[in-house]
């Protein structure tokens, strides 16, 4: 094979490479940098490649080391829910959420630098329920998982990347599966479900509550890293607005995107007396039927992905 034939396989691989990489991490900037890592040790090591695997097998392999290799020195990525409890009805209400920007907070990745095909027919497997979980496997568990289950891998496959036996991936496979909930299938987004983030839009840019929390589930979770803050239940959101309606801060443009497979808007705010909607974040949301079952707002240090403008031009975003 060619270098130039080489060079077209890893661009190829690029996308579906990134995302085998945020899943392992749950980050969308180390991810970034794990392919850049992967590819640089795969060019290096161009002329040990047989042709006896896929590229795509051979890269797979590299990227799970590269990963493997970072992970051993770095904690995994948490939610709010991860380190804090829930906020409780009786508890003291803050203007100002308590931020921990030193935590490792999982990150949201824009559907566009996902694999397509992932997005398309596995989208649950890059949601950030999934994503959560993950983080909870210890770190060769959910790299066998992810090989196995994702990937495709077989068992055999799997043990030789790793060094086990077929037998020690197998019962480690089902430890992970012990922890681990196999995903509920995502469908693509329905026309009913992207007229209800339209809804959620209009319900922030008109700083309507009822609006809001009628789209809610009764159950619904609403977490907001990197504040180390969420709440459990329609009825704890309608006591948070009240006490801090949703213009508290200044006035909301938000704009639709896609994240993680799942609905999202960027959120613009203009505080009171300024010009200018500056980014604050991203929202994405779990949805349930016709109704909002998680809301994730990340603050925009953690979007940086994303390659949003700092500041609201209709028609920019």
């Amino acid at each position: 094979m060619t270098d130039d034939e080489l060079t077209a396989h890893f661009e190829a691989q690029r996308r579906a490479l990134r995302t085998h990489c945020y899943r392992m991490t749950g980050s969308a900037d180390d991810a970034e940098e794990l392919v850049q890592e992967t590819l640089l040790r795969a060019w290096r090591a161009r002329d040990s490649f047989d042709g006896r695997a896929k590229v795509s097998t051979w890269l797979y392999r590299i990227a799970t080391n590269v990963c493997l290799d970072v992970l051993d020195k770095r904690p995994a990525r948490v939610l709010p829910m991860d380190v804090v409890r829930a906020v409780a009805p009786d508890d003291e209400p803050r203007a100002t959420p308590p931020l921990a920007p030193e935590l490792p907070w999982l990150q949201p990745m824009p559907d566009a630098l996902l694999d397509p095909e992932t997005v398309t027919a596995r989208r649950e497997t890059v949601g950030l329920a999934f994503l959560a979980a993950l983080q909870h496997l210890p770190v060769r568990q959910r790299a066998i998982l992810l090989l196995c289950d994702v990937v495709g891998w077989s068992a055999k496959e799997t043990a030789e990347l790793l060094e086990l036996t077929v037998g020690a991936v197998t019962s480690t496979l089902q430890r992970a599966h012990e922890t681990l909930r196999v995903p509920v299938p995502i469908a693509p987004p329905t026309d009913e479900q992207r007229a209800l983030l339209a809804r959620y839009i209009s319900a922030w840019e008109a700083g309507d509550a009822s609006a809001l929390t009628t789209m809610l589930r009764d159950d619904v979770r609403w977490a907001m890293p990197p504040a180390k803050l969420w709440f459990v239940g329609r009825a704890m959101i309608e006591q948070l607005l009240a006490n801090y309606p949703m213009r508290f801060h200044g006035d909301h443009k938000l704009v639709a995107l896609a994240a993680n497979g799942q609905l999202a808007a960027a959120d613009y705010m203009r505080p009171r007396g300024a010009t200018d909607y500056r980014l604050t974040g991203v929202h994405v949301l779990g949805v349930a039927g016709e109704k909002i079952s998680e809301i994730t707002t990340f603050g925009a240090g953690l979007c940086a992905r994303f390659e949003l403008p700092m500041i609201f031009s209709p028609g920019a975003v």
